[in-house]
């Protein structure tokens, strides 16, 4: 009788394993870089990370993936086979890790110029939609967050109003200075980033 009840209950232990794998969602991050190359027979596109890494990703080709992809962040991006722009600065929406990465969509970020932050952040203010970071050599930078700041968090990429960082955590910012004031357009929050 026993080992009746134990088989079922294997049996039942896998079914619940594939009905969760079936309903999985892939969670998009993103990241900025420059856009060095489109291939579109290949259906590939060559990406140049801050850190001078050249990476390539696939392009999303098949829409039965799904994805938890921050709704606002994708109304303001392209799919990434209606991107034609190489040598733009860009937010890249991707799933996947290492050389396994996809593609989901892309953001112009404009033609600039840009400054790129690394800290700790000391001090964030909701309210006042401000973000102050200590750099290494222990200066202060200010940063506005903007309706349109990209946050890339461990839970994926969302939108601003969803960015609530604890005083110490790493970041890193990538902005320019739009209306006279400096202002983030893009935010990691992975200290691995």
């Amino acid at each position: 009788m026993s080992r009746g009840i134990l088989r079922i209950c294997i049996f039942a232990g896998f079914f619940l394993l594939a009905s969760f794998a079936a309903t999985a969602q892939e969670v998009i991050h993103a990241l900025v870089g420059t856009i060095t190359s489109i291939n579109l027979t290949a259906k590939t596109i060559g990406v140049k990370t801050d850190d001078g890494a050249e990476s390539q990703f696939k392009d999303m080709l098949h829409s039965h993936y799904k994805i938890a992809f921050d709704k606002s962040s994708r109304t303001d991006a392209a799919a990434a086979d209606a991107f034609k722009k190489t040598g733009e600065r860009a937010i890249v929406y991707y799933f996947g890790v290492g050389d396994l990465r996809t593609i989901v969509a892309l953001r112009s970020l404009g033609p600039g110029p840009f400054t790129k932050s690394a800290g700790k952040v000391v001090g964030f203010n909701k309210k006042e939609r401000s973000l102050t970071i200590t750099t290494q050599p222990g200066q202060e930078e200010s940063f506005q967050i903007a309706a349109g700041t990209v946050v890339d968090t461990e839970m994926g990429a969302v939108a601003e109003s969803d960015f609530r960082p604890a005083t110490g955590d790493p970041v890193r910012v990538t902005a320019a200075v739009v209306n006279g004031t400096e202002t983030a357009l893009f935010v990691s929050t992975l200290a691995a980033d």
